[in-house]
C-alpha cells in the first residue's frame, strides 16, 4: 500500500474540513470540521461522519475554527479513542469554541423542535452535547511549534507557524511508506504576510505533497492599511447621520483584528468620539485567551502588550455581556460601532441587531470576513434589498459595505508564493487544492501549472490521491 490522502470535506467549498492520511500501519485524521451551509445537506452530513472513528490511529487539528474543529465532539462521541494533537492556543480557544457550539446546536435543535411539533414530526436531537464536548477536549495534547512528536506508528508530527489565527498550525507529516519517508504538508487555513497582531507563515521544508488551501486562489487583498481608512470613512459617515456601524464578525481572530483596527485608528485622531461594544459572550472569551498567549504575537502587537494595556482594550471600547446589555445596545438612539458574532449572520446576537437596524437607511453594516454560499452574510454582501431574518422576509434598507482587506486567509499571489518557496526547499511532485469554491481553485490551479507545477488536483469529496 502506498500512502493516499482522502478528502472528505472542504472538498470544492470552504467549509467542513477533513482530511484523512492512510498509511501502511494507520490512518491519520486532518481536521473534523463542522459543515455550514444548506439545513438539510448540514444536518445529513454533520451527523454521519464518513469514516469508523474507532479505525483512526490519531487526529491532528490545525486551529480552533468551527469549519475545522467543529465536529470534534462527535468524533469521540462515536467512538475515538486517541488523542487530538493541536498547539496550546488551539488547546484553549476550542475550549471556549466547542462550548459555544453545543449552546449553539442546542438553540438549533429548540427552534426545530417547535417547528416539528407544530407539523406534528418527530423531535430532533442536538448535534452534540456540553457533556460531548467535555468528553472530546480530555483528548487534546498540546504541542509546541517546531517540536517533533510520533503521534501513530509510522507517523512524526511537527507544527509550523500558519498565520492564520491564534493558535493555527501548518501541519507536517513524516509517514513511513514501506521503508521511505513521505513527507506530506497541510497548510490548514493559510495567513496573510504582513498583517497585525500575528507573526508570519512560515515555511516548510522537504515536502512531497502540498495540501493548499484556495480561498482567495483567485483574487487579491488590498493592503491593511487601505481597509483602516476605509472603516474610518464608513464609521465617521454614519457617526455624522447618526447611525450605528454594525460589523458581524467571528469571534476568533477577526473581532481581535477590528478591535487593533480601532485602537490604531483612534490613536492616529482617525474617529470620532463613537463608544465601541464588543457585543458576543464568545468573543469577550476568546479576546481574554488571546491576552494570555502574547509568545504567539508579533513584534509589533507585543510591543503593545503590557500589565496596564493590550492591543485589546482603548477609551470607549466596552465588552458587553449579559443579554439586557445586548438588547439595550438595540434600543439606544446613540451612534456606536458594535462588533457581533456570528461572523456569517447566521446565528447569535449579530441577528437580532440585523433584524432590528437592517431596515432604517441611517446604519451600515460592515462585512469584514469570507460569507459562504446559502447564508444571510453572502445574501447581504450581494447587495440583496430583501433579506430573510428569522423567517420572515424583511427589507434592507442599510447601507452594506465589504471589506476584505482583514481577510487572514491568504490571497492569490500568497498561495502561489508560498508553493513556490516549498517547492524550492523539497522534492515536492503534488499539490491538492482545498477549502476553496471552485471558480478560485481553477484560477489557482492555472497559475500554479502556468508556474510549471507538474501535478496541481482539485478534488472532489471522497476521492483518494496517492502522494
Amino acid at each position: 500500500m502506498t500512502v493516499e490522502i482522502e478528502c472528505l470535506g472542504a472538498a470544492r467549498t470552504v467549509t467542513g474540513s477533513m482530511h484523512m492520511v492512510r498509511a501502511p500501519e494507520t490512518s491519520v485524521l486532518l481536521d473534523c470540521g463542522l459543515f455550514q451551509g444548506r439545513r438539510g445537506e448540514s444536518y445529513e452530513r454533520n451527523r454521519n461522519l464518513p469514516f469508523r472513528p474507532g479505525d483512526l490511529g490519531a487526529m491532528v487539528l490545525s486551529h480552533a475554527h468551527i469549519d475545522h474543529s467543529g465536529l470534534l465532539p462527535t468524533l469521540v462521541r462515536e467512538g475515538y479513542r486517541g488523542k487530538i494533537f493541536c498547539t496550546l492556543a488551539t488547546r484553549d480557544l476550542c475550549a471556549a469554541m466547542l462550548s459555544d457550539s453545543a449552546h449553539i446546536q442546542a438553540a438549533d435543535a429548540r427552534y426545530l423542535n417547535a417547528k416539528a411539533e407544530r407539523a406534528g414530526d418527530p423531535p430532533v436531537e442536538p448535534l452534540y452535547t456540553p457533556q460531548d464536548v467535555e468528553r472530546a477536549l480530555a483528548r487534546f495534547e498540546a504541542i509546541d511549534y517546531h517540536r517533533r512528536h510520533t503521534i501513530a506508528p509510522g507517523v512524526v508530527l511537527e507544527f509550523l507557524d500558519a498565520g492564520h489565527v491564534l493558535g493555527s498550525a501548518i501541519t507536517q507529516l513524516d509517514v513511513d511508506d514501506l521503508g521511505q519517508r513521505r513527507r506530506i504538508v497541510y497548510t490548514g487555513d493559510l495567513g496573510r504576510r504582513g498583517m497585525p497582531i500575528l507573526r508570519d507563515p512560515e515555511i516548510p521544508e522537504g515536502a512531497n505533497f502540498l495540501l493548499l488551501e484556495s480561498t482567495y486562489g483567485d483574487r487579491l487583498h488590498g493592503p491593511i492599511e487601505r481597509s483602516d481608512e476605509a472603516l474610518a470613512e464608513v464609521i465617521t459617515a454614519t457617526f455624522a447621520r447618526g447611525g450605528k456601524v454594525l460589523i458581524p464578525s467571528f469571534a476568533l481572530e477577526r473581532a481581535q483584528e477590528i478591535i487593533f483596527a480601532l485602537k490604531r485608528l483612534r490613536h492616529a485622531g482617525r474617529l470620532p468620539p463613537v463608544p465601541v461594544y464588543v457585543d458576543s459572550p464568545l468573543t469577550v472569551r476568546v479576546t481574554d485567551i488571546f491576552r494570555r498567549h502574547p509568545e504567539a504575537f508579533d513584534h509589533e502587537a507585543r510591543a503593545m502588550t503590557s500589565p496596564d494595556d493590550s492591543p485589546f482594550d482603548f477609551e470607549d471600547l466596552h465588552y458587553v455581556r449579559s443579554v439586557e446589555d445586548s438588547k439595550a445596545l438595540t434600543r439606544s438612539p446613540e451612534p456606536s460601532v458594535i462588533i457581533s458574532a456570528s461572523g456569517m449572520c447566521e446565528n447569535g446576537r449579530i441577528v437580532h441587531h440585523l433584524k432590528a437596524l437592517l431596515g432604517h437607511s441611517i446604519h451600515t453594516v460592515v462585512i469584514v470576513g469570507w460569507q459562504a454560499q446559502h447564508t444571510l452574510g453572502r445574501r447581504l454582501v450581494e447587495q440583496r434589498q430583501r433579506v430573510r431574518i428569522f423567517g420572515v422576509e424583511r427589507e434592507r434598507r442599510a447601507s452594506v459595505v465589504a471589506l476584505d482587506g482583514y481577510s487572514a486567509h491568504a490571497d492569490a499571489a500568497d498561495l502561489t508564493d508560498f508553493a513556490s518557496a516549498v517547492r524550492e526547499r523539497g522534492s515536492l511532485r503534488r499539490v491538492a487544492l482545498v477549502h476553496g469554491e471552485l471558480p478560485a481553485q481553477e484560477r489557482l490551479q492555472e497559475s500554479l501549472v502556468g508556474m510549471g507545477f507538474p501535478d496541481v488536483r482539485i478534488p472532489v469529496r471522497g476521492e483518494r490521491i496517492p502522494v
